[in-house]
């Protein structure tokens, strides 16, 4: 997720078209997978075909083949349990990230929600284009007005209540074309990916441009990976005393971005030992897949290229979202995994 200032992603670098197309706020959108279903994957992971959803091919292959080698104790390629970190970037990845990045939906329809409480945003940009579905007026305020919308609605909340807001639009939000919950938008083979490493003892993260308020309230029911393995960009925080009571307070100032050269400064500092898979989709992710590849032994790169439209969308280099292009040509050259939506996955969402 290409963002330099996060919403960098959603306005300058993937933004006019992003805003201009498709429902604004949307309906909301996400469901979180339930326990059975993961344990379903769990479950799967351990029999024959661990990627049921994944066609037959180069792409399929190369990744049982990676897990069988590190993970047989006579396998020259073997790598010890405690050693198996993958990470995982998030929108485009994991989720679909088109036509706006969901964290961006969340606050456009937040700052909605406030609106009764900031009657100075009624003649305020980028407040006022947010509460009244102005796409190009979004647009026209560019990186710094997505900021500041951004900053707006996550802040001034403690961590707990910031938590709450987001499971409460998290659980009925619905994306604009598919019509379904945003935890329903999940790709299915990439769960069963996680699930299958997950069941041959590596430990996986999620390492994404979103912030990691939004995303921890809902990545464990919906992924399997717990909140303390998921990294992202963050909201400065403030220890306070709230009624007495000490609190987490979220203040309207971001403290790191997690994205491009940010990614591997976040992995060394978040879990202190490089990768041996990383799994992404856009310029954004290429440093982390960089940075996995210059590692020993052996490794894993994988690349998620959007080229389904039927199914899901179809873009890559002149998307104003998601951009895959440096990372496309590096991958190509260096012979990483290039996932083709349309090719090597039998479906797209869980059904």
């Amino acid at each position: 997720m290409g963002r330099r200032a996060l919403w960098n992603s959603c306005i300058s670098c993937h933004g006019r078209t992003a805003l201009r197309s498709g429902n604004l706020a949307g309906k909301a959108v996400v469901v979180l997978a339930s326990g059975a279903a993961l344990a379903h994957l769990l479950l799967a992971a351990r029999t024959s075909d661990p990627l049921p959803s994944w066609n037959e091919g180069a792409a399929k292959q190369a990744i049982l083949k990676f897990v069988a080698d590190v993970t047989a104790p006579d396998s020259p390629s073997f790598v010890p349990a405690n050693q198996r970190i993958a990470t995982f970037d998030n929108d485009g990845t994991l989720w679909v990230e088109q036509p706006m990045y969901t964290e961006m939906a969340f606050s456009i329809a937040r700052a909605r929600s406030l609106a009764s409480s900031h009657p100075e945003w009624r003649n305020r940009q980028p407040f006022k284009a947010a509460i009244e579905g102005d796409r190009n007026g979004l647009a026209d305020a560019g990186e710094r007005g997505a900021v500041e919308l951004l900053l707006a609605t996550h802040s001034g909340l403690t961590s707990e209540d910031f938590a709450t807001a987001v499971t409460s639009w998290i659980a009925h939000a619905e994306h604009p074309r598919f019509h379904r919950l945003y935890t329903r938008c999940v790709y299915q083979p990439m769960l069963e990916v996680i699930s299958y490493l997950q069941a041959n003892e590596f430990k996986t993260y999620i390492v994404s441009g979103g912030t990691l308020e939004f995303m921890r309230p809902w990545v464990e029911r919906t992924y399997g990976i717990p909140p303390e393995q998921t990294i992202g960009s963050s909201i400065q925080t403030e220890f306070q005393s709230l009624d007495a009571r000490p609190v987490l307070m979220q203040l309207p100032r971001l403290e790191f971005v997690d994205d491009k050269a940010g990614k591997p400064v976040a992995i060394g500092k978040f879990i202190g030992r490089r990768p041996i898979a990383s799994f992404g989709n856009s310029d954004g992710d290429q440093q982390m897949l960089e940075w996995t590849a210059a590692g020993t032994g052996s490794h894993l790169m994988l690349v998620v290229h959007h080229t389904d439209q039927q199914r899901e969308y179809a873009y890559d280099r002149n998307s104003p979202v998601g951009t895959l292009d440096k990372l496309l040509t590096e991958a190509e050259a260096k012979a990483w995994i290039v996932v083709n939506m349309k090719l090597d996955w039998k479906t797209i969402f869980p059904i």
